[in-house]
């Protein structure tokens, strides 16, 4: 059995400018301040002697090449991403950035708001805009009402609120 597999499906290249600073952050912290740390304790496993069993040595060596993929990719994707700061000409209807209100079949309402795939976060209910929602809710206005094709089953919605500033 090989270890190939196929491609991941592109993904939009879109992001918050909060969420651009974040990926920054986070590449800037694994290049400056973790991957140096990790060099250091696998210059000191490496000294002690016998590699192949040496556990810490083991350890810290795929730890390093954990750090250098994560790298490579923000490294490419910071540069292929395309930060979008401005609020659409028409802040009436649902589109990147936006913060949503939804009132499902049963009553309940939900509030998500679409951001780009490197910058979801379902605790607080940041949806990339690939997902089957979000691609359902574009360009929707107040009252207007939707499906989508969810894990769980087509579910409907009613859209009760939208705003670009943040709640």
């Amino acid at each position: 059995m090989s270890r190939w597999r196929p491609p991941a499906a592109a993904s939009t290249a879109m992001i918050t400018p909060e969420g651009h600073q974040r990926l920054k952050a986070e590449l800037d912290e694994l290049w400056r301040v973790r991957r140096p740390e990790v060099v250091r304790a696998l210059a000191a496993a490496a000294a002690e002697g016998d590699r192949s069993e040496n556990a810490e040595y083991t350890y810290r060596k795929k730890q390093l090449g954990e750090i250098d993929r994560r790298v490579r990719y923000l490294g490419k994707r910071l540069e292929s991403l395309r930060v979008v700061d401005a609020h659409p000409s028409d802040p009436s209807a649902i589109f990147f950035g936006a913060w949503f209100r939804v009132e499902d079949e049963g009553g309940a309402e939900h509030e998500y708001r679409i951001v780009g795939p490197d910058e979801t976060d379902a605790a607080r209910c940041w949806i990339s805009i690939d997902s089957p929602l979000a691609r359902a809710a574009l360009k929707r206005r107040v009252d207007d009402e939707f499906e989508a094709a969810l894990p769980g089953g087509t579910a409907r919605f009613v859209v009760v609120d939208v705003r670009y500033e943040q709640p």
